[in-house]
């Protein structure tokens, strides 16, 4: 196995090095479930899932490492057998009806989260190491496989949302925590306002909220951690229980993007907004349906088919606030999915683009203009 493992990084090298020679763009590409994220999709397909298996998982330590190509699911699955998880919940994007086929690779360049982010953090607090192929070819590696090991730990986590413009993530090193105690969801009835409001007395609250996701004038709170702490939260907030096979749906559904309020979503015409903001964020004065997620601090916006708001409208918006908006799926892509960047940070980026893929070959143009 140890051969073929070395004949498919061998076979990554020779195509990136081709591609530099020729100036070829590479399109770095696992199971393609976040294809739809970031902007337009150039390349000749680098498929990383032949280079797969965890290469090294310590429960006692609370760390696993495995490679681009490993299926999400197989890690999922190996954590869940010693009651462990990874926390920031990455979502799959399988399309319906069919099995998930997002890779580990895939899903630490994407950098999203899920529902848990609002408690326990993002993906990129999660990365402890990583190692890169970088424009030439060649192997670099970053941080570790401890929270200690400081050398190169900012490194590992910049290729964090990333989306392969710096080189082909080969293998990843993330902290892992124990699956909850206990879990609970509650259910109230409110407005976004007032949903907003509660949201942000209670976390001040020394409460095991979890997750949280207020839509269509109903909020739901989930609760998780020690038996003791999760019963008394439940009967300090009231609210209706919800029965644990649904709250279990209700989650997924959300991190999956699912849940019927992302349905026009999958309509190729609906533009889908995510909107960072401040989590005291009164709602925004934007028409069309609205979710919100952690604790306030995620709004998604679905813009209606007759909205007037144009992408400078809903940036300008989520800037007055504090925040920044996402073009996060479909819609018109020449405006930039992702906020434009100032000059200075521009700079730093194409510098950082220069360092790891001097030839410019890697997922070019995938996250701005020029990059």
């Amino acid at each position: 196995m140890q051969a073929n493992l070395d004949a498919t990084l061998a076979s990554f090298r020779d195509a990136i090095r081709q591609a530099g020679d020729s100036r070829t763009p590479l399109r770095l590409r696992g199971g393609g479930s976040k294809d739809f994220y970031g902007q337009a999709l150039a390349g000749n397909v680098l498929d990383t899932r032949a280079y797969r298996g965890i290469v090294d998982y310590d429960p006692a330590e609370l760390v696993i490492t495995a490679r681009c190509g490993t299926p999400l699911a197989e890690i999922e699955d190996a954590l869940a057998a010693r009651r462990q998880m990874l926390a920031f919940e990455p979502p799959h994007f399988a399309a319906r009806g069919q099995a998930s086929a997002a890779t580990l690779g895939g899903a630490v360049a994407a950098g999203l989260s899920g529902p848990r982010r609002q408690s326990v953090g993002a993906l990129r607090d999660f990365v402890l190491g990583a190692q890169l192929m970088d424009g030439k070819g060649e192997i670099l590696n970053f941080g570790g496989q401890v929270m200690k090991n400081v050398a190169g730990y900012d490194v590992s986590r910049l290729l964090a949302g990333s989306l392969g413009t710096l080189g082909l993530i080969t293998e990843v090193s993330l902290k892992v925590l124990p699956t909850p105690f206990d879990d609970a969801t509650l259910r109230f009835a409110m407005s976004q306002a007032d949903a907003i409001d509660q949201l942000n007395k209670w976390g001040g609250k020394p409460l095991p909220i979890a997750a949280s996701a207020w839509h269509d004038g109903e909020l739901y709170v989930r609760l998780c951690g020690a038996t003791a702490a999760v019963c008394a939260a439940r009967d300090a907030l009231g609210g209706t229980n919800v029965d644990g096979s649904h709250a279990l749906q209700l989650w997924s559904a959300l991190r999956e993007q699912t849940h019927p309020f992302f349905a026009p979503a999958h309509d190729a015409a609906r533009a889908l907004w995510r909107i960072a903001v401040p989590p005291v964020t009164k709602p925004l004065d934007l028409p069309g349906a609205h979710l919100v997620e952690w604790g306030g601090g995620q709004r998604w916006w679905i813009a209606p088919d007759d909205s007037a708001a144009s992408a400078d409208q809903v940036r300008a918006i989520a800037q007055a606030a504090g925040g920044h908006a996402t073009l996060f799926r479909n819609g018109d892509k020449s405006v930039g999915v992702f906020t434009p960047l100032s000059a200075p940070l521009a700079a730093i980026h194409k510098r950082l683009k220069a360092s790891f893929d001097p030839a410019g070959i890697f997922n070019p143009q995938r996250m701005y203009s020029g990059l």
